[in-house]
Parts: structure tokens; C-alpha cells; sequence
């Protein structure tokens, strides 16, 4: 029996507007543009790949708008929200928190209403700690 191994699990997202949304990936949430055409795009950020497809029509973003997410796991969150808070008027955010799961998160939503959880594992002294603040 023959075997294989994924490589990679890369999210493609519709997109309104391929500019506006490399911008948002890579100016906001810090991703590199890896490869750029009209109507399709590769962002990158480490070994981690989103696929950015330009919609046919407005039809398509109709069904899409607010119905799509993708959870980003980091290292080094509390440096990567002190930089995306200063992007709260322009973008829905939900503030860094802690989750029952052992994650610390912040959710912020795309130019096409696609919901991005950030979050980093939380150190198990660091969990400790917070449950004893609170």
C-alpha cells in the first residue's frame, strides 16, 4: 500500500478586492506576498500559505461575506497585538483574551468579512496565573 503525507493545508479565500485585502494581510497582520497576479494571490507567513482568489462577481461575495474564518496559530502574540490594536477603527476586533482551551486570541475580520482568530498556546505557568488574578 502506497502512503503520502500532506504538506500543506492552505486556505483559498474569495476576495472582493485582491489589492485592498493583500494590503490588509500584509500591513496589518504582517504576512509576506509571496506571488500576485490580478486574479489570484499567495500570502505567506512562516510555512503558513493563504490563497487569495479574486471573486467572478458581487454575487459570489454575497454568499461569501461573513461566512468564512481561519484560525492563524503564532508565536509571540502579545507583540503582534500590540501592533494590530492600532488598527481598531479601520477593522472589527475583539481584544487579546485568554480562552478555556489554552489558547490567547484575538479575532479581527478581513476586508471580505472573513473572521481571522489569532492565537498562541498559552504557557502552562502562564494559564496558572491568570486563573489566580481573576
Amino acid at each position: 500500500m502506497n502512503r503520502h503525507s500532506t504538506k500543506l493545508i492552505a486556505p483559498m479565500l474569495a476576495v472582493a478586492d485582491m489589492k485592498e485585502t493583500i494590503g490588509f494581510y500584509v500591513d496589518v497582520l504582517k504576512f509576506e506576498l509571496f506571488w500576485e497576479s490580478p486574479d489570484y494571490s499567495v500570502i505567506k507567513s512562516g510555512d503558513a500559505e493563504i490563497h487569495l482568489m479574486l471573486a467572478s462577481d458581487e454575487k459570489v461575495m454575497e454568499y461569501v461575506r461573513g461566512h468564512s474564518s481561519i484560525y492563524v496559530e503564532v508565536e509571540g502574540i502579545t507583540s503582534q497585538w500590540s501592533h494590530v490594536k492600532n488598527y481598531k477603527e479601520n477593522y472589527k476586533i475583539k481584544d487579546l483574551f485568554d480562552r478555556d482551551y489554552g489558547m490567547r486570541e484575538f479575532h479581527i475580520s478581513d476586508p471580505n468579512e472573513c473572521l481571522v482568530f489569532v492565537g498562541e498556546q498559552i504557557k502552562h505557568a502562564e494559564q496558572i496565573d491568570c486563573n489566580n488574578e481573576r
